[in-house]
């Protein structure tokens, strides 16, 4: 009986001695590093991570109590983040243009941007146009009014904004989550959406 308990506890030694190697080899991680005054520094990539300013963007009663606001904002974000990167475009593009140059290039962009998405933002409701014109502010950090009158000039921008209280739409305001409750609100749906949470 002790003859086969010390053999099992032999074998049991024995395995685990010709394991221990295996393991030791399964925990070896090779890294780049560099040795500055003596101690080695590892280097690795770290995955991003976003921070944001609130604790808790929103809580479910919001959620719930804002439906109609996060399917507005789901639907007019990528209109505004598009026309962020169209304006960026555009104001790289005209950079070191002549001016009659530069008006040139507006007109065919303009007509270009309203064939392109007339159709499809005639179907969008007052409400959505409004949220579309915060999302522009958000993304540009220019009113729609300042776009305008920067590109088109202040005739331009002035018969836009008329036209536009026609329908209830202000193109000169802004975006203030600082100081608007309405638009910290948005500002948080929109981290969330941003961020794939809503």
């Amino acid at each position: 009986m002790r003859k086969s308990i010390k053999l099992t506890i032999l074998f049991l030694l024995a395995s685990l001695m010709a394991v221990a190697p295996l393991r030791a080899q399964r925990h070896i991680i090779v890294s780049a590093a560099y040795v500055e005054d003596g101690d080695t520094i590892l280097l690795g990539n770290l995955r991003e991570v976003k921070v944001s300013p609130y604790t808790s963007l929103l809580t479910p009663q919001e959620i719930r109590k804002n439906q109609k606001l996060i399917r507005n904002i789901k639907k007019m974000l990528p209109y505004a983040q598009m026309g962020k990167r169209e304006l960026d475009a555009l104001e790289a593009q005209l950079a070191n243009l002549p001016k009659k140059k530069q008006k040139e290039i507006i007109k065919a962009k303009e007509k270009e941007m309203l064939d392109r998405y007339t159709d499809e933002l005639k179907k969008c409701t007052i409400s959505q146009g409004m949220v579309l014109l915060k999302l522009i502010d958000r993304e540009t950090g220019k009113t729609s009014y300042t776009i305008v009158n920067e590109l088109r000039g202040k005739l331009r921008a002035g018969f836009y904004q008329t036209f536009a209280r026609l329908f209830g739409y202000n193109l000169k305001s802004g975006f203030d989550p600082r100081h608007s409750k309405q638009d910290d609100l948005i500002n948080r749906i929109c981290i969330m959406v941003e961020n794939g949470r809503l």
